[in-house]
């Protein structure tokens, strides 16, 4: 293992990826699955029988009675791809129409510890600072988070931000392609994120690096923090993480000595029983070093879909409003009670997870999906899809027959959001930007907002917006963050970030800068440091399942496959099993070669891929195939209690050789040597 890299910044050139000679083998011979776009609604009356065609009247007229006979076990499943405004009317449309707060998104799936780690902190869910910052800052890290391939967008300002002499550190359990460009890449044994975090905490302090003035300021329960991490030396978190403790004492001081500093991080972090813990731990190094509310140091959770940021800006999430209102507030209820004429629940809903926990337990009879695949996204598939298929009704809302659509009653086809729908979206750095019509959807398609009024009608609520522009400024009315955002102004600025209460300033690119104020009262209320402990991945690993499997991202695959499947791409090879030289030659198997991977929760087969970038004892998967691989078989639905995430980063497998013929479906149990 490789934790430092002294080649002189300008010298250094784009290195190859480390992998074996074998990687020159062709590429899984297994041929992903495309799908058709839908262009006209398809309805059925029960689950045994085939989808037919149908006219929009009779498919929103069944949709609205199986809608209607669901009031009090509902949920709406809102799209993390779809406009800000669409999001804007799916929550509406759940807490108006349907009467309740049961509404999220895959936002849960992934990056709802972020938001919860952050509101906790400061009181709001967005990252802290904008992409523009990361190329003028000292000092990035790279926290469980490939960007490289994840988000290359962004990963571009990182390369600017080395150009002009920023030194990047990698902290993940593979050496990945982001990695390639670090100072230094500490590889940490998965699930060990919160004893590094303390080591780099603790030393900090022991080296007298602590920023005390900012701590004093605009911290609170630092004492109780220091007590935490103290038995986190060095020595121990190597023990822990078996990263060399003089890797971890380099990052500390390179990120308390930089002038400004940036700590960034993916599903890495948040895909984990404990994720919320995992950011608040990350949290704590910035408030214990100050490097948060000032230009060129923040905290950057990095969002992996369009509007994963706008979906909860919008309030479709179970606990909160508009402009991330907290629903428990009478006088933020009252308003939009007043705006809406009707009467919000003063109460949370049910989040995604357990919204799919209620459709065990009976609670949940009625869905609306909007845009999402979870019978393929969630973990452990089996039971995502034995849960969906016993509701009474589902309607699915997309542009393509996915899989969660094939178990659905009625289908509705819709626009796509990036294309052929006016509108805006949120990105990371909390940049709302307009989205424009480029093109006519095919066929009978219509626009999400459309379909959505015409079956409020049906259920009672005549709603009428002209266009999308006039459902912006509903928004615009209700949520001050966003009030100073006209489609006139985002055009003109190509994009502006929230908070932006006025129409006739913009205001800093990052938040928090209140904590640097000298006046209390200016400060606000103080950031806590988040004192969480270690608790190791819930699916050990054993001498039955003795390798731990951890998932991810390619650069050439969009999450479950359905939108990037259809296109052709060099870089595709298809599902592998990607294994270090090590535990290849241990097991006898090579490049190419199909073998069986199983959890306690299930099997697939899948070919072998060898990977340099791996150390003994941990495999890689991704879940873009789950038609031919299905990798969530085996991810574990072990929940972070207070953002809901599962631990799709930390499953215990075992893989097996397969006879030389064994007959069976592809993906399950085919292999042909």
């Amino acid at each position: 293992m490789r934790n430092h890299d002294r080649t002189p910044k300008s010298d250094r050139t784009p290195q190859p990826r480390r992998t074996t000679k074998t990687d020159r083998t062709p590429k899984n011979h297994r041929t992903p699955k495309t799908y058709a776009r839908l262009t006209r609604p398809l309805v059925r009356d029960s689950l045994d029988e085939p989808f037919r065609q149908a006219g929009w009247d009779e498919a929103l007229d069944r949709t609205a009675r199986g809608l209607a006979a669901a009031r009090g076990a509902f949920g709406m499943f809102s799209c993390a791809r779809a406009t800000n405004e669409m999001n804007y009317v799916a929550q509406k449309f759940a807490r108006v129409v349907m009467g309740t707060n049961n509404v999220d998104s895959c936002n849960r799936t992934c990056h709802a510890p972020s938001v919860a780690g952050l509101s906790a902190a400061f009181g709001s869910g967005g990252g802290t600072s904008s992409y523009e910052e990361i190329e003028h800052t000292d000092v990035i890290v790279m926290w469980g988070s490939n960007a490289r391939f994840a988000h290359p967008i962004f990963f571009q300002h990182v390369l600017k931000g080395i150009h002009n002499g920023g030194r990047l550190y990698a902290v993940d359990p593979r050496r990945t392609s982001t990695a390639e460009w670090a100072e230094s890449w500490l590889g940490l044994d998965v699930g060990t994120d919160i004893p590094m975090a303390h080591a780099l905490g603790r030393e900090i302090i022991h080296a007298g690096l602590a920023n005390h003035a900012f701590i004093e300021r605009a911290t609170s329960a630092f004492e109780e923090y220091r007590a935490l991490v103290e038995p986190w030396t060095l020595s121990l978190a190597e023990k822990v993480t078996r990263v060399p403790a003089a890797a971890i004492r380099e990052l500390a001081h390179a990120y308390a000595r930089a002038e400004r500093a940036q700590l960034c991080w993916t599903l890495g972090i948040t895909e984990h029983h404990n994720g919320t813990d995992n950011v608040r731990a990350l949290i704590n190094l910035s408030l214990l070093t100050g490097h948060v509310g000032r230009y060129g140091s923040g905290l950057q959770p990095l969002r992996g879909q369009n509007n994963v940021q706008g979906g909860g800006d919008m309030g479709a999430i179970p606990n909160r409003l508009p402009g991330f209102q907290d629903i428990l507030d009478p006088r933020a209820r009252l308003k939009f009670e007043s705006a809406w004429d009707t009467v919000i629940q003063p109460h949370h809903g049910l989040n995604l997870t357990e919204m799919f926990e209620a459709m065990e337990e009976g609670g949940l009879k009625a869905v609306y999906c909007i845009g999402e695949n979870p019978a393929q996204s969630e973990a452990d598939s089996e039971q995502a899809v034995r849960r969906l298929t016993s509701l009474d009704f589902l309607v699915v809302q997309d542009i393509f027959l996915t899989k969660t659509a094939e178990l659905a009653h009625v289908v509705l086809p819709a626009t796509a959001g990036w294309a052929e729908t006016e509108g805006t979206t949120t990105n990371s750095e909390r940049r709302v930007q307009r989205v424009r019509r480029a093109v006519t959807p095919p066929g009978e398609a219509r626009e999400d907002i459309d379909i959505l009024c015409d079956l409020a009608c049906r259920l009672g609520h005549d709603w009428k917006y002209a266009d999308a522009e006039s459902v912006w400024n509903e928004l615009r009315s209700l949520s001050p963050d966003h009030y100073g955002m006209t489609y006139e102004r985002l055009a003109e600025h190509q994009g502006i970030q929230w908070p932006c209460p006025s129409t006739e300033r913009i205001e800093s690119s990052y938040l928090h800068g209140r904590l640097w104020e000298r006046e209390p009262e200016l400060r606000g209320s103080r950031a806590p440091f988040g004192i969480v402990r270690h608790d190791p991945p819930v699916d050990l690993t054993d001498e039955e399942y003795p390798i731990r499997l951890t998932t991810g991202r390619r650069l050439d695959s969009y999450n479950t496959g359905v939108q990037s499947g259809g296109y052709a791409s060099p870089l595709r090879r298809g599902e592998f099993v990607e294994l270090c030289p090590e535990d290849a030659e241990h097991l006898g198997v090579v490049v190419g070669e199909e073998v069986r991977v199983s959890s306690r929760r299930g099997s697939v087969t899948a070919p072998v891929w060898i990977d340099t970038a791996l150390r003994p004892g941990l495999a890689f998967m991704t879940m873009h195939f789950p038609d031919e691989v299905d990798t969530n078989r085996l991810t574990i639905e072990a929940n972070c209690p207070i953002a809901g995430t599962a631990e799709f980063k930390a499953s215990a497998i075992r893989i097996e050789k397969l006879p030389a013929r064994l007959s069976g479906p592809a993906g399950v149990a085919t292999h042909v040597r």
